[in-house]
Protein backbone atom coordinates (compact mmCIF):
# COMPACT_ATOMS: atom_id res chain seq x y z
CA UNK A 1 0.00 0.00 0.00
CA UNK A 2 1.43 3.56 -0.78
CA UNK A 3 -0.19 7.17 -1.50
CA UNK A 4 0.37 9.71 -3.43
CA UNK A 5 0.08 13.41 -2.39
CA UNK A 6 -0.33 15.92 -4.92
CA UNK A 7 0.34 19.52 -3.84
CA UNK A 8 -1.55 22.67 -5.63
CA UNK A 9 -0.32 25.90 -4.84
CA UNK A 10 -2.44 28.42 -5.52
CA UNK A 11 -5.26 30.20 -4.05
CA UNK A 12 -7.84 32.65 -4.80
CA UNK A 13 -6.94 35.38 -1.54
CA UNK A 14 -4.46 34.19 1.58
CA UNK A 15 -6.39 33.12 5.02
CA UNK A 16 -5.34 35.22 7.83
CA UNK A 17 -4.00 31.87 9.90
CA UNK A 18 -2.78 29.79 6.84
CA UNK A 19 1.32 28.97 6.96
CA UNK A 20 0.82 26.56 4.19
CA UNK A 21 2.94 27.25 0.95
CA UNK A 22 0.54 28.78 -1.73
CA UNK A 23 0.38 31.70 -4.52
CA UNK A 24 -2.38 34.25 -5.12
CA UNK A 25 -0.98 34.36 -8.36
CA UNK A 26 -2.53 32.34 -10.57
CA UNK A 27 -0.18 32.80 -14.29
CA UNK A 28 1.98 29.87 -13.60
CA UNK A 29 -0.93 27.59 -13.10
CA UNK A 30 -0.63 25.83 -16.51
CA UNK A 31 3.57 25.50 -16.15
CA UNK A 32 2.83 24.07 -12.40
CA UNK A 33 0.71 21.18 -13.77
CA UNK A 34 3.00 20.51 -16.95
CA UNK A 35 5.90 20.82 -14.02
CA UNK A 36 4.36 18.51 -11.87
CA UNK A 37 3.82 15.89 -14.56
CA UNK A 38 7.33 15.86 -15.32
CA UNK A 39 7.65 15.44 -11.45
CA UNK A 40 5.35 12.33 -11.43
CA UNK A 41 6.98 10.47 -14.07
CA UNK A 42 10.55 11.34 -12.88
CA UNK A 43 9.79 9.55 -9.85
CA UNK A 44 7.84 6.67 -11.02
CA UNK A 45 9.79 4.04 -9.89
CA UNK A 46 10.25 5.53 -5.94
CA UNK A 47 6.88 3.47 -4.76
CA UNK A 48 6.76 -0.40 -5.97
CA UNK A 49 3.12 -1.06 -3.78
CA UNK A 50 -0.08 -0.27 -6.00
CA UNK A 51 -1.57 3.27 -4.87
CA UNK A 52 -4.08 3.01 -2.28
CA UNK A 53 -4.50 6.70 -2.48
CA UNK A 54 -3.91 10.16 -4.05
CA UNK A 55 -5.03 13.31 -2.48
CA UNK A 56 -5.18 16.79 -3.85
CA UNK A 57 -4.57 19.11 -1.46
CA UNK A 58 -3.03 22.74 -0.99
CA UNK A 59 -3.87 25.86 -1.66
CA UNK A 60 -6.77 25.22 -3.48
CA UNK A 61 -6.99 22.32 -5.78
CA UNK A 62 -10.38 23.52 -6.63
CA UNK A 63 -8.77 26.24 -9.13
CA UNK A 64 -7.25 23.81 -11.28
CA UNK A 65 -9.31 23.23 -14.33
CA UNK A 66 -10.90 19.50 -14.77
CA UNK A 67 -8.86 19.09 -17.84
CA UNK A 68 -5.58 20.36 -15.42
CA UNK A 69 -7.22 17.32 -13.04
CA UNK A 70 -7.27 14.97 -15.49
CA UNK A 71 -3.66 15.44 -17.25
CA UNK A 72 -2.35 14.64 -13.64
CA UNK A 73 -4.37 11.30 -13.28
CA UNK A 74 -3.63 10.72 -16.83
CA UNK A 75 0.00 10.73 -16.30
CA UNK A 76 -0.33 8.69 -12.51
CA UNK A 77 -2.81 5.96 -14.37
CA UNK A 78 0.03 5.61 -17.01
CA UNK A 79 3.28 5.30 -14.56
CA UNK A 80 1.55 3.86 -11.45
CA UNK A 81 0.12 0.86 -10.21
CA UNK A 82 -3.31 1.73 -8.85
CA UNK A 83 -5.21 -0.17 -6.43
CA UNK A 84 -8.43 -1.78 -7.61
CA UNK A 85 -10.42 0.35 -4.55
CA UNK A 86 -8.53 3.46 -4.45
CA UNK A 87 -9.32 6.36 -2.84
CA UNK A 88 -9.10 9.65 -4.54
CA UNK A 89 -9.63 12.61 -2.46
CA UNK A 90 -9.51 16.43 -4.18
CA UNK A 91 -9.72 19.44 -1.29
CA UNK A 92 -12.06 21.96 -2.67
CA UNK A 93 -13.54 25.66 -1.28
CA UNK A 94 -17.51 26.22 -1.54
CA UNK A 95 -17.02 29.34 -3.94
CA UNK A 96 -15.71 27.07 -6.52
CA UNK A 97 -18.35 24.34 -6.42
CA UNK A 98 -21.24 24.00 -8.88
CA UNK A 99 -22.89 21.17 -10.27
CA UNK A 100 -21.21 20.99 -13.22
CA UNK A 101 -17.75 20.99 -11.63
CA UNK A 102 -18.76 18.09 -9.44
CA UNK A 103 -19.90 15.84 -12.64
CA UNK A 104 -16.91 16.32 -14.34
CA UNK A 105 -14.82 15.62 -10.86
CA UNK A 106 -16.44 12.56 -10.71
CA UNK A 107 -15.90 11.59 -14.38
CA UNK A 108 -12.28 11.83 -13.92
CA UNK A 109 -12.06 9.83 -11.11
CA UNK A 110 -12.45 11.41 -8.02
CA UNK A 111 -14.95 9.66 -5.42
CA UNK A 112 -14.09 11.57 -2.27
CA UNK A 113 -14.75 15.19 -1.77
CA UNK A 114 -12.72 17.30 0.86
CA UNK A 115 -14.95 20.57 1.72
CA UNK A 116 -12.79 23.44 3.09
CA UNK A 117 -16.41 25.03 4.89
CA UNK A 118 -13.98 26.35 8.28
CA UNK A 119 -17.40 28.08 9.35
CA UNK A 120 -20.95 28.58 8.53
CA UNK A 121 -20.90 31.82 10.88
CA UNK A 122 -20.05 34.73 8.66
CA UNK A 123 -18.01 36.66 11.58
CA UNK A 124 -16.02 33.86 11.59
CA UNK A 125 -15.37 33.62 7.95
CA UNK A 126 -14.70 36.80 7.69
CA UNK A 127 -11.61 36.71 10.72
CA UNK A 128 -10.28 33.85 8.86
CA UNK A 129 -10.47 36.02 5.61
CA UNK A 130 -11.87 32.74 3.51
CA UNK A 131 -13.35 33.33 0.12
CA UNK A 132 -16.78 31.95 0.48
CA UNK A 133 -19.58 33.59 2.79
CA UNK A 134 -21.83 31.57 5.00
CA UNK A 135 -24.36 31.15 2.07
CA UNK A 136 -21.97 29.41 -0.30
CA UNK A 137 -21.03 27.09 2.25
CA UNK A 138 -24.41 25.90 3.04
CA UNK A 139 -24.91 25.46 -0.87
CA UNK A 140 -21.85 23.77 -1.42
CA UNK A 141 -22.30 21.31 1.16
CA UNK A 142 -25.93 20.51 -0.31
CA UNK A 143 -24.64 20.13 -4.00
CA UNK A 144 -21.78 17.84 -2.70
CA UNK A 145 -23.61 15.70 -0.51
CA UNK A 146 -26.29 15.41 -3.58
CA UNK A 147 -23.39 13.98 -6.15
CA UNK A 148 -20.91 12.58 -3.36
CA UNK A 149 -21.43 9.76 -0.97
CA UNK A 150 -17.92 10.15 0.48
CA UNK A 151 -17.32 13.50 1.82
CA UNK A 152 -15.58 15.21 4.10
CA UNK A 153 -16.08 18.90 5.85
CA UNK A 154 -13.46 21.16 7.43
CA UNK A 155 -13.94 22.87 10.47
CA UNK A 156 -12.34 25.66 12.33
CA UNK A 157 -12.54 25.87 16.51
CA UNK A 158 -10.89 27.59 18.77
CA UNK A 159 -11.50 31.22 17.44
CA UNK A 160 -11.72 34.18 19.61
CA UNK A 161 -14.70 35.61 20.20
CA UNK A 162 -16.36 31.92 19.29
CA UNK A 163 -19.11 31.20 21.84
CA UNK A 164 -19.20 27.40 22.83
CA UNK A 165 -22.77 27.33 21.52
CA UNK A 166 -21.60 29.09 18.48
CA UNK A 167 -19.61 26.02 17.96
CA UNK A 168 -22.11 23.66 19.07
CA UNK A 169 -23.94 24.90 16.10
CA UNK A 170 -21.69 24.77 13.14
CA UNK A 171 -21.28 20.88 14.80
CA UNK A 172 -25.35 20.81 14.59
CA UNK A 173 -25.02 22.18 10.86
CA UNK A 174 -22.83 19.07 9.81
CA UNK A 175 -25.06 16.40 11.71
CA UNK A 176 -28.32 17.95 10.55
CA UNK A 177 -26.29 17.33 6.69
CA UNK A 178 -25.64 13.98 7.68
CA UNK A 179 -22.54 14.35 6.50
CA UNK A 180 -20.12 11.05 6.88
CA UNK A 181 -17.01 12.91 8.08
CA UNK A 182 -15.63 15.45 9.58
CA UNK A 183 -11.95 16.90 9.97
CA UNK A 184 -11.87 19.66 12.95
CA UNK A 185 -8.87 21.80 13.46
CA UNK A 186 -7.96 24.18 16.50
CA UNK A 187 -7.01 27.74 15.53
CA UNK A 188 -3.50 28.66 15.57
CA UNK A 189 -1.27 31.51 15.52
CA UNK A 190 1.69 30.31 13.19
CA UNK A 191 4.80 32.60 12.87
CA UNK A 192 4.49 35.15 10.04
CA UNK A 193 1.17 34.78 9.63
CA UNK A 194 -1.65 37.63 8.86
CA UNK A 195 -3.28 36.51 12.05
CA UNK A 196 0.26 36.37 14.11
CA UNK A 197 0.65 40.02 13.40
CA UNK A 198 -2.68 41.01 14.11
CA UNK A 199 -2.10 39.54 17.70
CA UNK A 200 1.18 41.22 17.93
CA UNK A 201 -0.50 44.62 17.16
CA UNK A 202 -3.42 43.95 19.24
CA UNK A 203 -5.89 44.35 16.54
CA UNK A 204 -7.75 40.50 17.21
CA UNK A 205 -8.21 38.86 20.42
CA UNK A 206 -5.40 36.49 20.99
CA UNK A 207 -6.67 32.97 20.56
CA UNK A 208 -7.52 31.30 24.21
CA UNK A 209 -6.53 27.69 24.56
CA UNK A 210 -8.73 27.16 26.94
CA UNK A 211 -11.76 27.97 24.74
CA UNK A 212 -9.99 25.96 22.16
CA UNK A 213 -10.15 22.68 24.88
CA UNK A 214 -13.84 23.46 25.94
CA UNK A 215 -14.77 23.69 21.92
CA UNK A 216 -12.90 19.89 21.77
CA UNK A 217 -14.32 18.50 24.90
CA UNK A 218 -17.60 19.73 23.11
CA UNK A 219 -16.61 18.01 19.98
CA UNK A 220 -15.35 15.04 21.36
CA UNK A 221 -19.30 14.68 23.18
CA UNK A 222 -21.45 15.58 19.99
CA UNK A 223 -19.47 13.24 17.55
CA UNK A 224 -19.72 10.57 20.02
CA UNK A 225 -23.24 11.26 20.24
CA UNK A 226 -23.60 11.42 16.65
CA UNK A 227 -22.64 8.23 15.62
CA UNK A 228 -18.63 9.36 14.70
CA UNK A 229 -15.75 7.54 15.01
CA UNK A 230 -12.85 9.38 16.33
CA UNK A 231 -10.37 7.48 14.67
CA UNK A 232 -7.24 10.28 15.19
CA UNK A 233 -7.39 13.41 16.88
CA UNK A 234 -8.93 15.96 14.34
CA UNK A 235 -10.74 13.55 12.34
CA UNK A 236 -14.13 11.60 12.92
CA UNK A 237 -15.91 9.84 10.69
CA UNK A 238 -19.28 7.58 10.40
CA UNK A 239 -18.67 3.72 10.20
CA UNK A 240 -17.16 2.79 6.96
CA UNK A 241 -15.99 6.40 5.71
CA UNK A 242 -12.52 6.68 7.80
CA UNK A 243 -10.23 8.37 5.15
CA UNK A 244 -7.69 5.84 4.24
CA UNK A 245 -5.42 8.53 3.37
CA UNK A 246 -5.60 9.96 6.74
CA UNK A 247 -5.38 6.65 8.62
CA UNK A 248 -2.22 6.10 5.81
CA UNK A 249 -0.29 8.85 7.06
CA UNK A 250 -0.71 8.06 10.69
CA UNK A 251 0.48 4.68 10.16
CA UNK A 252 3.74 5.58 8.42
CA UNK A 253 2.65 4.11 4.81
CA UNK A 254 5.10 5.36 2.17
CA UNK A 255 3.92 8.00 -0.09
CA UNK A 256 5.12 10.90 -2.60
CA UNK A 257 4.71 14.08 -2.08
CA UNK A 258 4.38 16.35 -5.73
CA UNK A 259 4.73 19.65 -6.11
CA UNK A 260 6.37 22.65 -4.54
CA UNK A 261 6.43 22.07 -0.75
CA UNK A 262 5.07 18.69 -0.71
CA UNK A 263 6.76 16.33 1.94
CA UNK A 264 7.18 12.45 0.74
CA UNK A 265 8.11 9.59 3.04
CA UNK A 266 9.62 6.31 1.10
CA UNK A 267 11.36 3.88 3.33
CA UNK A 268 13.52 5.43 6.19
CA UNK A 269 13.82 8.45 3.92
CA UNK A 270 11.93 11.88 4.23
CA UNK A 271 12.39 14.36 1.16
CA UNK A 272 10.51 18.08 0.54
CA UNK A 273 10.44 20.08 -2.57
CA UNK A 274 11.47 23.42 -2.70
CA UNK A 275 8.63 25.80 -1.40
CA UNK A 276 9.26 28.24 -4.73
CA UNK A 277 7.16 27.99 -7.34
CA UNK A 278 9.17 29.41 -10.34
CA UNK A 279 12.06 27.76 -9.01
CA UNK A 280 9.69 24.08 -8.68
CA UNK A 281 8.93 24.55 -12.38
CA UNK A 282 12.28 25.61 -13.56
CA UNK A 283 13.68 22.64 -12.07
CA UNK A 284 11.44 20.54 -13.45
CA UNK A 285 12.26 21.83 -17.08
CA UNK A 286 15.63 21.10 -16.92
CA UNK A 287 14.58 17.37 -15.60
CA UNK A 288 15.66 17.76 -12.12
CA UNK A 289 13.35 17.99 -9.23
CA UNK A 290 14.36 20.51 -6.55
CA UNK A 291 13.91 19.02 -3.05
CA UNK A 292 15.87 18.49 -0.01
CA UNK A 293 16.03 15.04 1.88
CA UNK A 294 17.09 13.43 5.15
CA UNK A 295 17.30 9.92 6.34
CA UNK A 296 15.59 9.21 9.66
CA UNK A 297 17.36 7.67 12.13
CA UNK A 298 16.18 4.72 14.43
CA UNK A 299 15.24 7.75 17.39
CA UNK A 300 13.44 9.93 15.00
CA UNK A 301 11.46 7.14 13.60
CA UNK A 302 10.38 6.21 17.10
CA UNK A 303 9.39 9.44 18.06
CA UNK A 304 7.27 9.84 15.16
CA UNK A 305 5.63 6.66 15.68
CA UNK A 306 4.96 7.77 19.34
CA UNK A 307 3.36 10.95 18.04
CA UNK A 308 1.61 9.70 15.24
CA UNK A 309 0.57 6.75 16.88
CA UNK A 310 -1.66 8.64 20.03
CA UNK A 311 -3.37 10.66 18.54
CA UNK A 312 -4.87 7.62 17.25
CA UNK A 313 -7.67 5.60 18.27
CA UNK A 314 -5.33 2.33 17.54
CA UNK A 315 -2.70 3.55 20.04
CA UNK A 316 1.24 2.73 20.20
CA UNK A 317 1.92 -1.02 20.81
CA UNK A 318 4.47 -1.99 22.80
CA UNK A 319 5.25 -5.21 20.30
CA UNK A 320 5.28 -2.95 17.85
CA UNK A 321 8.04 -0.71 19.87
CA UNK A 322 10.07 -3.99 20.52
CA UNK A 323 9.58 -5.14 16.76
CA UNK A 324 10.76 -2.06 14.69
CA UNK A 325 12.74 -0.28 17.44
CA UNK A 326 14.45 -2.93 19.75
CA UNK A 327 14.41 -3.72 23.59
CA UNK A 328 16.05 -1.13 25.02
CA UNK A 329 12.97 1.58 23.10
CA UNK A 330 10.62 -0.80 24.49
CA UNK A 331 12.14 -0.70 28.34
CA UNK A 332 12.71 2.95 27.80
CA UNK A 333 9.04 3.63 27.33
CA UNK A 334 7.70 0.92 30.18
CA UNK A 335 9.52 3.30 32.36
CA UNK A 336 7.70 6.59 31.74
CA UNK A 337 4.59 4.56 32.22
CA UNK A 338 3.88 4.99 36.30
CA UNK A 339 4.51 8.86 36.39
CA UNK A 340 2.47 9.05 33.06
CA UNK A 341 -0.59 7.00 34.54
CA UNK A 342 -0.40 8.35 37.38
CA UNK A 343 -0.89 11.75 35.98
CA UNK A 344 -3.99 10.44 34.24
CA UNK A 345 -2.14 11.30 31.01
CA UNK A 346 -1.67 7.33 29.37
CA UNK A 347 -3.97 4.18 29.94
CA UNK A 348 -2.31 0.50 29.28
CA UNK A 349 -5.24 -1.89 27.25
CA UNK A 350 -3.39 -4.58 26.90
CA UNK A 351 -0.43 -3.84 24.82
CA UNK A 352 -1.50 -0.59 23.36
CA UNK A 353 -0.45 2.80 25.13
CA UNK A 354 -3.68 4.91 24.55
CA UNK A 355 -4.39 9.03 25.76
CA UNK A 356 -7.43 9.00 27.77
CA UNK A 357 -10.87 10.94 27.07
CA UNK A 358 -9.86 13.06 29.56
CA UNK A 359 -6.23 14.20 28.42
CA UNK A 360 -6.73 14.05 24.21
CA UNK A 361 -6.82 18.11 24.02
CA UNK A 362 -2.84 17.41 24.85
CA UNK A 363 -2.01 14.36 23.19
CA UNK A 364 0.94 16.08 21.33
CA UNK A 365 2.09 16.99 24.49
CA UNK A 366 1.82 13.32 25.98
CA UNK A 367 3.65 11.98 23.65
CA UNK A 368 6.61 14.57 24.00
CA UNK A 369 6.93 12.87 27.23
CA UNK A 370 7.38 9.53 25.50
CA UNK A 371 10.22 11.03 23.23
CA UNK A 372 13.70 9.70 23.76
CA UNK A 373 16.66 12.19 23.31
CA UNK A 374 20.05 11.71 21.89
Amino acid sequence: MAGLYLHIPFCKQACHYCDFHFSTSLKHQEAMVVAMKAELTLRKEELTDPIQTIYLGGGTPSLLTPAQLEELFETIQIHYQLSSAIEFTLEANPDDIDESLLIAYKAIGVNRLSLGIQSFRQQDLKFMNRAHNQQQAEQALNLVAEHFENYSVDLIYGVPDMPLEIWEQNLQLAFDANVPHLSCYALTVEPDTALDRFIQKGVVTPVDEALAKAHYDLLLDMTSEAGYVNYEFSNFGKPGFQSQNNTAYWEGVPYLGVGPGAHSLVGHVRSWNISNNPLYIKGLQAGKRPHESEKLSLNDRYNEYIMTGLRTAKGVSLSRISEEFGAVYRQYAESLLPELQAKNWIFLDGDDLHVPRSSKFVSDGIAAELFKLL
